[in-house]
Parts: structure tokens; sequence; C-alpha cells
């Protein structure tokens, strides 16, 4: 056998594998989720009934651990979330009959015999279909944390669609949802309309930015100091963090990123690439507020990037300034007649206080004396 037949037959049993355990994976998951779910809804149903409150849950979990030893999931925490699972969701699915068999008397003989109740869990045709083929794919401790800190249906099915397609950890959702990524997302002032033409990649494009950014990862001591250069460093210090911040189809390329016209240099406070959108992006970094001499700044960046650096199958460019603060109308206004894809976002160095308590709390030097 020649090697490189061989190095194929590697390739394809590999995928072959990887593609068997993926199947295997989302149809636990699913397994967990019905089983969840159905756990919720007869300790809803016994609850309404008046016969299960939640002192018996700590009975429930106990005969579980007694019956089953080494169980786990089964804690009481865990329990009350499969109820909130099922109350959030259930009016969501199509839920087959409970079995024909009585249940028993004790919370742990019934719970023992909940796989045979609603073995058919699918959505309901009022959800769309891209819901019901990402929802199993979505971990129950994914689901809880949605469920806790969002409320609508809309949020809820986008934080679904960007933990299936983009695979987020807990810890990234976790970072999204206090972020408020769903209210900012395609929010980005941008002249994405008239420098786009393709329609696809433009709607991309507009969901691949958020209006502003929480770079809670920099500490500075007096935010109304902050230098240019201290945030770009501790971005890059912190490079995981900020493309956390950003979006994980980010891969860094590089900051003060050289670009030479008519023999001068000039650089690029950060630059990326996307591989969603297939093009470079530069990002400039501005402490204070925005000012239209900006945007004359990234178009002509953009122009020499897309002339000297981009690859002839990459999209073009497109940059984004990032400052302190913004006046949408005029950036409305200097994007007008700019023939290259940008947008303008704000950032915040951490959660700072509201002015009117900024002179309430004691400064830095005084909380010190006072902890001496």
């Amino acid at each position: 056998m020649k090697l490189t037949a061989y190095t194929q037959a590697i390739k394809q049993l590999k995928a072959a594998i990887l593609s068997s355990r993926y199947r295997a994976a989302v149809l636990a998951n699913k397994e967990l989720l019905t089983l969840y779910f159905n756990v919720g809804k007869l300790i809803t149903e016994k609850s309404q009934q008046g016969k299960w409150g939640d002192k018996i849950l700590i009975q429930l979990s106990a005969d579980l651990q007694h019956e089953l030893p080494g169980l786990k999931g089964f804690s009481v925490t865990n329990i009350k979330r499969m109820r909130l699972f099922y109350q959030q969701w259930n009016s969501y699915f199509l839920v087959g009959q409970s079995a024909t068999n009585p249940i028993g008397p004790t919370p742990s003989d019934q719970l023992k015999k909940t796989k045979k109740i609603a073995n058919k869990f699918t959505i309901s045709p009022t959800l769309s279909d891209q819901l019901a083929q990402q929802f199993f794919l979505v971990s129950f401790s994914h689901h809880c944390e949605i469920l806790v800190k969002t409320i609508s249906l809309e949020e809820r099915q986008f934080y679904i669609a960007g933990i299936a397609t983009e695979y987020w950890s807990l810890d990234t959702l976790k970072h999204h949802i206090n972020n408020k990524l769903f209210k900012k997302k395609g929010k980005l002032p941008n002249n994405f309309n008239t420098t786009i033409a393709n329609t696809d990649l433009r709607a991309k494009a507009l969901q691949a930015f958020k209006d502003e950014y929480l770079l809670d990862f920099i500490n500075i001591e007096d935010p109304d100091e902050e230098d240019e250069k201290v945030i770009e460093s501790e971005i890059v210090r912190n490079i995981k963090k900020f493309i956390h911040s950003i979006g994980a189809d980010f891969a860094f390329i590089g900051n003060q990123y050289r670009v030479i016209v008519d023999e001068e240099e000039y650089f690029i406070d950060l630059l990326f690439f996307n591989r969603k959108l297939q093009c470079l992006v530069a990002f400039e970094l501005k402490k204070g507020k925005f000012k239209p001499a900006y945007v004359g700044q990234l178009n002509f960046y953009l122009s020499a990037l897309d002339d000297m650096i981009k690859q002839p199958h990459e999209q073009p460019s497109i940059g984004i300034i990032l400052c302190k603060e913004k006046s949408n109308k005029t950036v409305e206004f200097c994007f007008r007649d700019m023939t290259k894809p940008m947008g303008v976002a704000t950032y915040k160095t951490s959660k700072q206080l509201p002015k009117q308590y900024k002179n309430v709390l004691p400064d830095v030097e005084t909380l010190k004396k006072l902890m001496d």
C-alpha cells in the first residue's frame, strides 16, 4: 500500500470515528434532556395536585442516591432546575402520553419510571425548524443558564443558536449573557449596506460585530487617564479574553501591524482575520470620543490592506473604530461617501459606577488607610 493511500485511509477512518462520536454525543444529550424534561413534568404535576412540596425533593434526591449509589446530576438543586426546564419549555413541545402502568407510591419509584413517560420529545410547529435542530445540541447546564438569565423566547433562541453553531463553553455563554450580547449584536453603526454588495456576506458582517464591547479584563485605576497604548498592551496581553469579547471566529494576526505606502510606515493598532467573513479586520483604538478624522485614517489603512496584504480569494477588509464615546449621527455623516466597509463601536474597561455615586464612596487611598 502506498503511503499516500494509507494516509488517506487514516484520514477517512478518523473522520468516520469523530462523526460517529459526535452523533452518539448528540443522541446521548437528547436522551438526557428528555429524561430531565420528564422529571420536571412529574414534579410539576405532583406539586399542582398538592401532593409534593419542596421538602419532598430532599427525600427524592436522597432516595435516588440510595437506590443508585454514585448517581450524579440529581441533587436537590438540579431537580429544581429540571422542574424549571419543564415549566419554561413545556408549552413549546409535543410530548407523548404517560405510560399505562401505574406509578408506585414513593418518589423514587415514580422517578425510576419516568423513562416510560413522554419518550416522544419534539419541538412544536410553533417554533422554527432551526431551533428544533439546535435545541438538543445544547447541554442541560447551558439551558439552565439561559433560562435563569433571560426571559424572552427570541433571546433564548439567540443564545441556543450561538452555542450550537459556535460551540460556546458555559463560561463563554455566561460572558455573552452578562455582556448583553443579544441586545448589542448587529447594532453596530456601519456603512455595510453601501460597501458590501453580497447580501449573505453583508448579513454575516452585521452579526459579526457589536455596538459595545466590555473589556473588563483591563485594569486601569483611573479610567479618565486611559492611554491608547496601555489599552492596546492590555488587550494583547489578554488576547484570548479579547477574542471572547469580539467573537470566536476571529484569529489574531498582530498589533501595530506595519504597512508601507510610498516608502512611509503606517501602523494598524490591531489586525485580525475573521474566518466566517473570510477577510482581514482592522481595529483602531481611540481613548476618547469619536472624531470624523478617524474615518479617513481607517479608510486609508483598509485601502493599503486590500492592495498589499489581502489574498486574492479573500473578501475586502473591514475596519472597526473602537472608542470611548460616539454620536451615531456623526458616524452616519462620516460614512456617507466612504468606499470601505467600516463600523464604530464603543468599549468599557470595567463595569463602572454611575457618575452620581463616584463621590459617595471613598477613593483608593482612603480605603487603604481604613483597612490599615
